[in-house]
């Protein structure tokens, strides 16, 4: 290319359910640690969905790190470009983020606005049924790969990331994944998804279906013009 691109590293997932929140969690970490030329934006794209449509529209080069089921071993990084990113995005999808995704790119294309170049860096989650949890240590210690595999896809466009000594602060510390962990209430108080202390809580009391003889109504709801 002649001119620089105007380049997006996007990360997308949801920090609240473990493994899920590794594209966001790579984000954050560039945030705290590379400085990029301003024809570089670096996005938490979150579970936005269809609100990032014109991000997109506006990247030449897109790359986009998440949490993917690929069918491989736990904390597995696989990178996929172009035109099989969005049938890997689908192919087993594991949050609704991901298939807001793959309408987002859909979208981006039929408005004839699409990214030139288009790479996923993603990882293989290791547990994600874990309302509340970080990112297990396997997953985590893929953050620098994913940043490095990034890296190095950039330099064929001629952009250097500038590694700072000292992590800056985010803008909002809340999403600080070291706070985060810190703040999170320990296992054997916080009940979680599966928890069968949560039947166990004076919150809750198990009864028997209740039979009387009023008269009642069956109700079909139809659905299909919803969603």
């Amino acid at each position: 290319m002649t001119s620089s691109p105007s380049i997006l590293l996007l990360g997308i997932g949801n920090v609240l359910w473990a493994d899920e929140g590794f594209g966001v969690r790579v984000i954050e970490h560039l945030q705290k640690f590379y400085r990029f030329p301003d024809n570089v934006n670096v996005l938490d794209g979150g579970t936005q969905g269809m609100y990032l449509v014109e991000h997109v529209q506006a990247a030449q080069v897109l790359v986009v790190f998440d949490a993917v089921d690929y069918g491989l071993p736990p904390a597995t990084l696989k990178r996929v470009e172009n035109d099989d990113v969005p049938s890997f995005l689908g192919a087993k999808k594991m949050s609704l983020h991901q298939t807001g995704f793959q309408e987002v790119l859909a979208t981006a294309q039929m408005l004839g606005q699409y990214p030139l170049h288009l790479l996923l860096i993603g990882v293989q989650p290791e547990e994600l049924d874990d309302y509340g949890g970080s990112l297990r240590p396997s997953v985590k210690a893929q953050i620098q790969p994913a940043i490095d595999m990034a890296l190095n896809y950039l330099q064929g466009f001629e952009i250097r990331a500038e590694a700072l000594e000292k992590a800056v602060d985010l803008s909002d510390q809340a999403l600080d994944m070291q706070r985060y962990e810190q703040e999170r209430p320990p296992a054997e108080l916080a009940c979680r998804v599966g928890d069968e202390r949560i039947l166990q809580s004076d919150a809750f009391e198990v009864r028997l279906p209740q039979v009387n003889d009023r008269p009642s109504l069956q109700v079909d709801i139809d659905y299909r013009g919803k969603y």
